[in-house]
């Protein structure tokens, strides 16, 4: 005897399959590459030539392959970056990482990760008014200083690299810390300090106008330290894994090109984003920064490397207590781009 086939019996199961099928397909889809055309908008701590490879990811259009369109602004700050991470203003934040150990002993639950590590040397210099042909630490005590923000990586390291030729920061030398970020070889140029400390082009803007001489590299005075990292809210990264790891992927990608290329090469590709430098100057410092090893050849953040960054917390008075390297470095971004 034949039974009547009923339809619906067998619809049911296919619809499941077909069910099924789309979602796993939308699982992997979301753990790809994010959306051609997602804004990501990027807040960094200064326009910085030191930061080469993330412009050359700009400029040779790494996060365009990756489906990014970034948005870049420049916060003058580690303070003003991190402000804007934290009021929604940006949705990543380029700054030293000491600023999310801050954020994170204040007990905010929704804190700041860092996720990819760009450069691993201080990259400012110490400008001379004066030109010393051999220059001694011992040299600047007594000396008006211009340093950085209290509590910033720059100043913090500074302190560090004082320390290290015997000098007491706050007794040995005459430090000006009343000046804004953004003007601080302006303040030289006009004839405040007899040293000041400064990130490129600055330093050799100065030196180019004959107002002052760089006699030393804070980055191989002070030797590695994780001095600049990319992060987001710990609720950015939990919502948005795809483009954080295309982010990552441009990064890696800019990185490569450094490590590939020489000076002058990388110096083509970045001219863009610096249109008021001199090709044979930004020759010059992407030079002087790659021969010092500041850039990084990956983006991971090892752990040695935050326990050192707590010692120079420590050192500076700036830190209540040792936080969790786990909490605040997400490496999974990094170690995946690497592999690509």
């Amino acid at each position: 005897m034949k039974f009547p086939l009923k339809t619906d019996s067998i619809l049911r199961p296919l619809s499941l399959i077909v069910l099924f099928v789309t979602i796993i397909s939308f699982t992997f889809t979301g753990c790809g590459k994010a959306s051609s055309g997602t804004t990501v908008r990027l807040n960094e701590v200064a326009h910085s030539i030191f930061y080469a490879p993330m412009y050359v990811a700009m400029e040779k259009g790494y996060f365009e392959e990756e489906g990014l369109n970034i948005e870049l602004t420049t916060g003058f700050g580690a303070d003003k970056t991190m402000t804007a991470l934290l009021s929604g203003e940006a949705d990543i934040g380029f700054m030293g990482p000491e600023s999310t150990i801050y954020t994170y002993q204040q007990g905010n639950t929704d804190y700041v990760v860092n996720f990819a590590q760009l450069t691993q040397r201080a990259g400012n210099f110490l400008v001379s008014r004066e030109k010393i042909d051999s220059f001694d630490w011992e040299m600047i005590r007594g000396k008006d200083l211009i340093g950085g923000r209290k509590g910033g990586m720059p100043q913090m390291i500074l302190e560090y690299v004082l320390k290290l030729h015997g000098m007491d920061p706050e007794q040995d030398v005459n430090l000006v810390q009343n000046i804004d970020f953004a003007n601080t070889s302006g303040a030289f140029i006009g004839g405040t300090g007899d040293f000041t400390v400064e990130f490129e082009p600055q330093a050799s803007l100065i030196e180019e106008q004959g107002a002052g001489f760089v006699v030393a590299s804070l980055g191989v005075e002070s030797g590695y330290v994780p001095y600049t990292c990319f992060s987001a809210k710990k609720s950015y990264l939990e919502a948005n894994p795809e483009i954080v790891q295309s982010f990552t992927n441009a990064i890696q990608k800019g990185m490569d090109f450094c490590a590939e290329h020489d000076a002058e090469e990388i110096a083509k590709v970045i001219a863009p984003q610096f249109p008021d430098t001199e090709e044979k100057l930004l020759v010059k410092i992407v030079d002087r920064y790659a021969a010092q090893d500041s850039f990084t050849e990956d983006a991971i953040f090892e752990k040695d490397s935050f326990m050192l960054l707590q010692s120079v917390l420590e050192e500076a008075g700036e830190l209540m207590e040792r936080v969790p390297y786990e909490d605040l470095v997400d490496n999974r971004f990094a170690e995946t781009a690497m592999e690509r």
